[in-house]
């Protein structure tokens, strides 16, 4: 399964869904996302799903069965969206809480054995300052979410993104 994570509106997202492929899992932003609160609770009450139980609560093992995790998001300053942020603190059962030393670093140690393809699309005016950072951003989510492949991209116009995303 492929895990698409975006803030596009339906319009825009109705532009590029045809060329995902029957089975991606579409996370879109219902206006109804909680935020995480810090309590630790995936990893230690519930492992493995958020304590606060609505629509986002199960992403840790939405991406635990995904081969695949695309991120489309507007940059902020060499970030994500707030939305795609909030989806991605909502995902944090996703590792566990123990940490293992990988590429010198340390990190997260998995909860999934298996490792995901990790493809970001940033979109709107970037800077290269914002540019630089993002990349560095993904990369370190890369090794966090023990990623194989890594694709980072910045588009300016959303419609470059149609028929890129497969």
């Amino acid at each position: 399964m492929k895990l698409l994570i975006h803030d596009l509106d339906q319009e825009e997202l109705g532009k590029i869904r045809p060329g995902l492929g029957g089975d991606t899992k579409i996370v879109t932003n219902n206006g109804k996302i909680r935020h995480c609160i810090g309590c630790f609770g995936c990893w230690v009450k519930t492992p493995g799903a958020c304590v606060i139980r609505d629509e986002y609560g199960d992403m840790g093992a939405d991406l635990g069965h995904s081969s695949e995790l695309i991120i489309v998001s507007q940059c902020f300053y060499g970030g994500y969206s707030p939305f795609v942020k909030n989806v991605l603190d909502r995902s944090i059962s996703y590792i566990h809480p123990y940490f293992v030393i990988r590429n010198g670093e340390m990190h997260h140690r998995p909860r999934y054995e298996q490792s995901l393809d990790f493809s970001v699309w940033f979109y709107g005016e970037i800077t290269e300052k914002e540019r630089q950072t993002a990349e560095k951003l993904v990369r370190a989510n890369a090794i966090n979410l023990n990623c194989q492949r890594v694709k980072v991209s910045f588009i300016r116009e959303l419609a470059e993104l149609e028929g890129q995303l497969k």
